[in-house]
């Protein structure tokens, strides 16, 4: 079974992606600026990571950009 978790904040949005059957993160990140002309996902899975810059209005937004990334 996985897991997401997340932690939305006015203008931020933090996430992971735990694997229950082995108790490990299987990806985690972080949106920052919801809501400014520029946003910021940075999203890591084990010792990759991607930094992605986008138009992120709101939470909705966001939470959908994340769920691509983790897709």
């Amino acid at each position: 079974m996985y897991v997401l978790v997340v932690n939305a904040g006015s203008s931020s949005l933090k996430y992971q992606l735990f694997d229950m059957t082995t108790e490990s993160v299987m990806a985690k990140g972080l949106v920052e600026k919801i809501g400014l002309e520029q946003s910021d996902l940075t999203h890591k899975v084990g010792d990759q990571k991607v930094e992605i810059h986008a138009v992120m209005p709101n939470h909705s937004k966001a939470i959908e950009l994340v769920i691509g990334c983790l897709t």
